[in-house]
């Protein structure tokens, strides 16, 4: 079992992610997350040994900021994840970074996501900033779409 946290502004895509990862499924009418949801997903490795993802897709709405610890304290990976069309939303990527840092096990692996890359017309933040950002923290970093899944696979592969 691995457990699973994803963090992030409200709107960048945290639970397109999730749902696509789990069931396949992109819903462009998604609703906003209230407090938290789980999900759980196994996988086959290439070594045919299967991880079971225990996933916590949190609430991203400042109001909801004090639960996140209750998520994020005993998992295993964090999953960090923006809008690459959001300048402000890489601001706050990079604040969860940090209480990640600070709260989060000793161990945990950490991932940067930039999410939406198919509306690269509309980007606004570049994957260099992105790159240069993870590499400096020790994180692994990658650019998402769960529109188009993306990476989507890839990107819950990291960690094993």
């Amino acid at each position: 079992h691995e457990q699973l946290v994803l963090l992030g502004d409200s709107g960048v895509g945290k639970s397109c992610i999730v749902l696509r990862f789990v069931r396949g499924q992109f819903d462009p009418t998604s609703k906003v997350t209230i407090g938290a949801s789980f999900l759980s997903q196994t996988i086959a490795l290439q070594d045919s040994t299967t991880v079971k993802f225990e996933i916590w897709d949190t609430a991203g709405q400042e109001r909801y900021a004090a639960l996140a610890p209750l998520y994020y304290r005993g998992a295993a990976v964090g999953v960090i994840v923006y809008d690459i069309t959001s300048p402000e939303s890489f601001n706050k990527a990079q604040y969860w970074v940090k209480e990640l840092q600070k709260h989060g096990s000793p161990d945990i692996v950490l991932a940067l996501v930039g999410n939406k890359a198919d509306l690269h017309e509309s980007r606004e933040v570049t994957t260099q900033d992105g790159i240069d950002y993870a590499e400096k923290n020790g994180m692994f970093f990658i650019e998402t779409s769960a529109k188009t899944a993306d990476n989507i696979n890839h990107l819950f592969q990291i960690k094993c």
